[in-house]
């Protein structure tokens, strides 16, 4: 499994976490097994952003006026930072 993306919705009361990702083959849907997969990467994914952002991370887009949405880049590795699609520099 390759996780490619968490998105988390903070919710009155909650937390939800959406993550997409690519598989070749395992659990079938709804099963404990591929909760406890799903699980064991959105986890994986979680301590990985935090040990970028602790690294350091660059704001490289910003919108909204009242209502604010912000994009930071926090890269784990040494690499060039890249450009966001849709980001204002």
């Amino acid at each position: 499994m390759t996780l490619q993306r968490l998105i988390l919705d903070y919710r009155t009361g909650q937390l939800v976490i959406r993550a997409l990702y690519r598989s070749q083959d395992g659990a079938g849907p709804s099963t404990k097994a591929r909760a406890r997969e799903v699980t064991a990467l959105i986890r994986t994914g979680l301590q990985d952003a935090l040990k970028a952002l602790e690294a350091g991370a660059e704001c490289v887009g910003t919108s909204g006026f009242t209502t604010r949405e912000d994009v930071l880049l926090a890269t784990a590795s040494s690499n060039k930072v890249k450009p966001v699609k849709g980001a204002r520099t």
